[in-house]
Formats: structure tokens, sequence, C-alpha cells
């Protein structure tokens, strides 16, 4: 049998989540590249220490993560920094960010299945053509029953602005950080939009237009997208061992 390459793995990632996708200002791609045969990988939102160490410990030679653990150029690279670890222990490193947002069967595919939407339909935000997914709810929901229903899925807290005496029918999904957005939302026919993030300014805006916007956090709405990735590399590649971090987390804690 032929030894997996990181670059091999990247490919097949492209063939479903293609560069093409990114918007201009990412940095996905195999970021760390290490000459090492690949058999063991790791899944994750982000490279940080803890799953770099985790890798290690379950003898991983790939670590594949949404979010690119090289964003801004990098000046130096010193002997605590994610790199260097990653150096050190032999680790390769690919990242699937914008590209793997507007991709099908990507985060916001994965978002709205958690959601049970059906007649899910890609919309535009900004330059992204598909980066939006709205969708039908299996009934229409109060704004509070909806909070709840998120909160359970999602498994955190959720806060919401804007007209909260309705109903939810058609709800559009963005993950991550894309409050700005609920005007694309809007016009893509729904009635609430569900991200990780909005400002105070944003959410000020959406409350006067009388629209709705949910955020469940940017660690809740895209942490999913691990399993999606064990998924996907496990059918492609039945012959590698592809597991989910255990050791992933939300940066932020919260007081409940």
């Amino acid at each position: 049998m032929q030894p997996v390459t990181a670059k091999e793995v990247f490919d097949c990632l492209c063939s479903l989540a293609p560069l093409s996708l990114a918007q201009n200002w990412d940095n996905p791609g195999l970021l760390v590249e290490a000459d090492t045969p690949v058999t063991d990988i790791l899944t994750a939102l982000d490279i940080t220490e803890r799953t770099v160490q985790e890798a290690a410990d379950k003898n991983c030679q790939l670590i594949v993560a949404h979010h690119p653990v090289i964003f801004k150029p990098l000046k130096s690279v010193q002997y605590n920094n994610v790199i260097y670890e990653m150096i050190v222990q032999k680790l390769s490193g690919i990242c699937m960010h914008t590209n793997l947002d507007c991709a099908a069967g990507g985060t916001g595919d994965v978002l709205s299945e958690l959601m049970q939407l059906s007649e899910v339909k890609p919309f535009a935000v900004g330059d992204a053509q598909q980066l939006g997914r709205v969708g039908v709810l299996p009934q229409p929901i109060s704004c509070a029953d909806l909070a709840v229903k998120i909160s359970d899925a999602l498994h955190g807290p959720v806060k919401f602005c804007g007209e909260s005496s309705g109903t939810v029918q058609r709800l559009a999904v963005i993950t991550g950080s894309a409050g700005e957005c609920w005007r694309e939302a809007q016009a893509a026919g729904a009635d609430a939009l569900l991200t990780g993030e909005i400002s105070y300014h944003h959410a000020l805006d959406a409350a006067a237009a009388g629209f709705v916007v949910f955020a469940a956090g940017h660690y809740a709405t895209e942490a999913p997208i691990a399993g999606q990735l064990a998924r996907q590399l496990h059918r492609a590649y039945p012959q590698l061992r592809v597991t989910v971090s255990e050791t992933m987390q939300d940066v932020f804690s919260y007081l409940i």
C-alpha cells in the first residue's frame, strides 16, 4: 500500500472545498508540511498548543482544521510558537476556512442540518456567492423557543436581538462572525439569522429594522465542522485513522 502524503490529503479536501471559493483576504491551504507519511489524522476547529500536543500523543502526522494556523505573515518563529511545536513534532497542518464555509457540505450545511432546516439554499454575502444558507424550520417557532432549540443543538448559551413577539419559519445561518450580514439574510427571505457573533451596533441596526439575529458563539457554530471533516476524510481514506479532537474548546468561559 502506497503511503499517503499531506499533499494528497490536501488535494482531496480541495476537491470538496475548492480554494477558488475562499475570500481574497483568507489564507487556507497546506500551511505546514512535514515530510512524514500520514497514517493518523486529527481534525479540529483550531490548531493550538493543546491540539498539537493531542496530535502528538495520538501519534498523528496531520491536523486538519478550519481556522488558518497562519493568518498574518510570520515575522519570526519562536520556541514557544505553535508553528515551532508542529515542526518539532513533524506535524503537517491543513486549514480549510472560507472555502469550507461556502462549499457544499461545509460549515453552513452542517449548521443547517443541526437546525433541521429543509429546502436549504445558498445566498450571497458580499463577494462570497455561497456563504449563507437559508431554509425552513420544521414548524413556525417563537424567538424564545428557537433560542432554546439553538442552545440545545449547539450546547451553549444564546442571545438574540430584534423583534421577539413574532415567529420564525425561514432561518438563515452563517457560521462564525457574521452579524453584520443580517441585511443579506433578510434579502434572502429569512425571518431571522443564526450566526456566531454580532456587534452591539449591528444589533441595534437589526433591531431597528425589526429583524431578529441569534448569536450562539463563534466556537459553537463552527466546532461541528471538525466532525464533518473527519467523516469526509474517513470516506476518502478508509485505511487511515481519523479522529476528532477531544481537547479543542471555546476560548471563552461563560458564567450562567
